[in-house]
């Protein structure tokens, strides 16, 4: 008899924690394991690429990006529908409130948080009981597996800084209690995960995102990359246009770099709801050409091959997979100092932290750039990580 999986996710956006656990999934034998998946919003273009064996239990899918028009109208629409499916006004409502209160006391307000408590109870509850049951992302995706997924065994996944990132105890209402196993993708991610839950320290243990790098290697060669002819220094950074990825300052040190009289042009790979009021600063400091937003790309690895130096210099990161992706291509890295990067990169051996400033992240890739024997040697010891982690799985399968 095949064991019944199912994963359950937020998105399938092209992001960091969705590409893992679709490598996750990858690495499961079709002949021993019955693979379910549901999407809590129902959408993103990463559905494509699931195994073929995979069943997604949305009754209707949308397979545009999330970030994309005709996206963010779906999100909409799923949210009006999460409100009133499943009953329970009042209670959502209720939750709404008191959420947004707290946030508002924190001065930290963030409306993807403040919904996915709703958005959950307002899902397609699964009618079957599976063997495992796997949260894959925070928020949603966990409150989903908690409340409205039977099954003997439940696994939560933890891929962020939990405090910095905005959740809170009243926000998941206790929901870990109901897992039997949580997984943090890193040790500072289980650090301050445990700040908040010190309670569940026994369940809560590591898993290390699964990189396939063979598989990276070969998407590498194929056609993609830069195409402008740009003789200068090449800098790249690959991730959502969001205020972790902090990339209102990451214009301000390219505007430091360029008024340094460096040949240099800085290339961003990904989309999110800061475009608008980036480009805005883009073009208040005169830098149309030298920084670039090139949107999301469904082979972003010729970009990270033709690249001169990867720079990461986020506010808070979990574990970044944009970052594996770099080491395993050999790209002289430059990362802020801050949790999950400071766990990725060892300074000075195969890779740069730097303090999360303009000056700070500008005199750092301003070194790189005058040292190419120094890039060169980072990047051929990002490149030796050991980044497979065949035990990690056998952590998942022991709970069946």
């Amino acid at each position: 008899m095949k064991k019944k999986l199912l994963f359950v996710i937020n998105t399938m956006g092209r992001a960091g924690a969705e590409m893992a656990m679709l490598e996750l999934i990858r690495c499961l034998p079709a002949e021993q394991y019955e693979i379910s998946l549901y999407v809590i919003l129902s959408q993103g273009e990463l559905v494509r690429e699931l195994p073929s064996h995979v069943k997604v239990l949305n009754r209707t899918y949308c397979d545009t990006s999330v970030l994309s028009e005709k996206g963010r109208q779906h999100i909409h629409k799923t949210v009006i529908r999460s409100f009133f499916r499943n009953g329970r006004w009042f209670r959502k409502l209720f939750h709404l409130i008191a959420v947004a209160f707290e946030m508002k006391k924190r001065e930290k307000f963030q409306l993807d948080k403040l919904l996915w408590r709703m958005i959950s109870d307002g899902g397609e509850y699964p009618k079957e009981e599976y063997d495992l049951a796997i949260a894959y992302l925070e928020g949603g995706a966990t409150y989903f597996t908690a409340d409205h997924v039977r099954a003997k065994q439940k696994a939560a996944f933890v891929h962020i800084d939990y405090g910095s990132a905005g959740y809170s105890r009243r926000m998941d209402k206790n929901c870990y209690q109901k897992f039997d196993r949580i997984f943090a993708v890193s040790e500072e991610v289980r650090t301050s995960f445990l700040q908040v839950y010190p309670e569940w320290e026994a369940k809560t243990g590591i898993f290390h995102n699964i990189i396939n790098r063979e598989r990276i290697l070969m998407l590498a060669d194929r056609e993609g990359g830069f195409s402008d002819k740009f003789e200068g220094i090449r800098l790249l950074t690959v991730g959502r246009l969001t205020y972790q990825k902090a990339y209102d300052i990451a214009i301000t040190v390219m505007k430091r770099i360029k008024e340094a009289g460096y040949k240099a042009r800085w290339y961003v790979l990904g989309e999110g709801d800061q475009r608008e009021v980036l480009e805005k600063q883009i073009k208040s400091l005169g830098l149309e050409r030298d920084f670039k937003l090139l949107g999301a790309v469904d082979n972003p690895y010729p970009y990270y091959k033709g690249c001169d130096i990867y720079v990461h210099a986020t506010r808070f990161e979990g574990k970044s997979i944009a970052v594996q992706e770099a080491q395993v291509m050999g790209c002289a890295i430059v990362a802020s100092d801050c949790n999950g990067n400071r766990e990725q990169i060892s300074d000075g051996k195969d890779g740069v932290l730097c303090g999360f400033s303009t000056e700070g992240i500008a005199g750092s890739i301003i070194s790189l750039m005058e040292d190419e024997g120094k890039r060169k040697r980072l990047g051929e010891e990002a490149a030796k990580k050991r980044l497979e982690n065949e035990e990690e799985m056998q952590q998942l399968l022991d709970l069946l």
